[in-house]
């Protein structure tokens, strides 16, 4: 869930060019994102070391970074995980954000978050140059992974892979969601 800030004139194009702390930029002005629980905490680091693990180990480089300033076609956003290939980084490394979606994100649900907001996110960041969006929910242990014209899911027992970035990555969702 998020709670809107009153704010005087700030457009996009001031988010892009710099993002404030915990801020995302939605429908014309700026939404603090909110406090995250323990849970979602630690589906977060563990997403940022397995898949920063796997670009180590793959070769296939790049950055996995948490909360990046991103820019979707209408909003500024902070998606909870991103992954950046290595020309991402080498073009736009030292930008306040990302003037695109990131190809491979993952949105966390808390407990005050709407499916419905989750899969309008989503849609905005597939829409905006992302390829892969991982919807993690671990209160329900669900993990939910769309692509243009896909949708897959996994509960628990399953092993999640992407599908599109990050070729030959996968883990055990039940160790995702310990």
């Amino acid at each position: 869930m998020a709670i809107a800030t009153v704010t005087e004139s700030f457009s996009l194009e001031d988010f892009m060019a710099n993002p404030p702390e915990n801020m995302e930029w939605v429908d014309g002005q700026l939404v603090e994102k909110m406090v995250t629980t323990v849970k979602h905490s630690r589906v977060q680091g563990k997403l940022v070391l397995y898949w920063g693990n796997h670009i180590t180990q793959s070769g296939q480089g790049g950055e996995v970074v948490v909360e990046l300033p991103c820019r979707t076609l209408k909003q500024g956003r902070r998606p909870d995980v991103s992954y950046l290939t290595a020309e991402l980084v080498a073009q736009f490394g030292e930008a306040g954000a990302l003037p695109q979606s990131p190809p491979l994100i993952a949105e966390i649900a808390s407990p005050t978050d709407s499916a419905e907001d989750l899969f309008a996110k989503a849609s905005e960041y597939l829409e905006s140059g992302c390829q892969e969006v991982w919807l993690v929910f671990p209160e329900s242990r669900r993990v939910l992974i769309i692509i243009q014209n896909q949708t897959l899911g996994f509960n628990t027992g399953d092993v999640v892979s992407t599908l599109l970035v990050l070729k030959g990555f996968s883990v055990a969702l039940d160790e995702l969601l310990a």
